[in-house]
């Protein structure tokens, strides 16, 4: 979690931020504070941990490639000779 704090003294610890484009600058969308500003943090040591979910980063894209390059190459390997 990540504590944001506002000009004003309020505090919120944030788990899930959520980065929109607003009056000209990058802000938290969960950060805006009761008196209408937006709250700012500190970095913290450290990368954070993003998780991709879209389908076409699955495991099963290996075994499309197995069968795209045995269709392509036949069973012989590329660096197989003729014999």
């Amino acid at each position: 979690m990540t504590l944001y704090t506002c000009e004003c003294g309020n505090t919120r610890d944030i788990a899930i931020a959520t980065i929109v484009y607003r009056d000209g600058k990058w802000v938290t969308k969960q950060a805006e504070c009761e008196c209408g500003l937006y709250m700012d943090s500190e970095p913290t040591e450290g990368i954070p941990t993003l998780q991709r979910t879209e389908p076409s980063l699955t495991k099963n894209r290996d075994k499309l490639w197995a069968g795209a390059k045995e269709k392509l190459v036949g069973e012989r390997g590329i660096n197989e000779s003729f014999d």
